[in-house]
């Protein structure tokens, strides 16, 4: 289980850098749940850690249902050095429009380079605002061939993954997705003491902001302490395992 952090700066990068993180997601919290950081920003992250052995992801946003805005916004993430790709189906209304645009992102990131990996990402409180099921989001990540289906929260309002989905929702839908072939990743106001209970579930991949946050504020800045806490937490349910 690899622990993903998104910080929204070089500095909180580095941080993240420092403490061991397996994933560092570069962000921008002020556009969303997956809000898509500046591409100078990403190339400035990636430039100044110049570490070969951390995969650098980005997210293109809580996207409207735009494949060829999705495609163009990929382009950037991809030609900027990341190797995690990261959309927001938020606008999408059924299966048949997210594989449509999940299929351009897909197809942006692997024509310019085949081994980045395409994250197909959902909504957990997906009811709150009439979003795609986590079961619907398995399809259009399969059908797309994407090779990661994700579920975060929209709504960040301190409910988390937790509150609105359950450890059976979860299983199955982790199940669901390893049984198409497809890894998963799990955020969502989640904290070091639901470590054990995600690695139960299945997860490949854990990600945070707020757990590692200063007063657990995803809007604070990552704290060093509580991030290397996080991630000697994970590392030793991962060795566990």
């Amino acid at each position: 289980m690899k622990v993903l952090i998104s910080p929204i700066s070089t500095a909180e990068a580095v941080v993240a850098w420092e403490c061991g993180t397996n994933i560092i997601d570069i962000k921008n919290i002020n556009e969303g749940s997956l809000g898509a950081s500046f591409p100078w920003i990403i190339r400035e992250v990636i430039a100044r850690i110049n570490d070969p052995k951390v995969v650098f992801s980005a997210t293109l946003g809580d996207l409207p249902h735009k494949p060829g805005t999705a495609s163009l916004a990929a382009l950037g993430a991809v030609s900027s050095g990341v190797k995690y790709v990261k959309a927001g189906l938020h606008g999408s209304k059924d299966v048949a429009e997210g594989v449509e645009l999940m299929s351009a992102v897909v197809r942006t990131c692997k024509d310019f380079d085949p081994s980045v990996t395409v994250v197909t990402a959902g909504y957990a409180d997906y009811q709150r605002f009439g979003g795609l099921s986590p079961q619907q989001l398995v399809e259009i990540a399969a059908q797309s061939k994407s090779d990661m289906v994700m579920v975060d929260t929209y709504i960040k309002d301190g409910k988390s993954l937790f509150d609105a989905l359950n450890e059976q929702q979860l299983t199955e839908f982790v199940q669901q997705a390893h049984a198409k072939g497809l890894k998963v990743a799990l955020a969502g106001s989640v904290r070091a003491e639901h470590l054990e209970l995600l690695a139960r579930i299945g997860a490949d991949v854990v990600g945070v902001r707020g757990a590692v946050c200063s007063g657990y504020d995803r809007g604070t800045t990552i704290d060093p302490l509580k991030a290397e806490q996080f991630i000697k937490a994970a590392n030793a349910i991962a060795v566990a395992q």
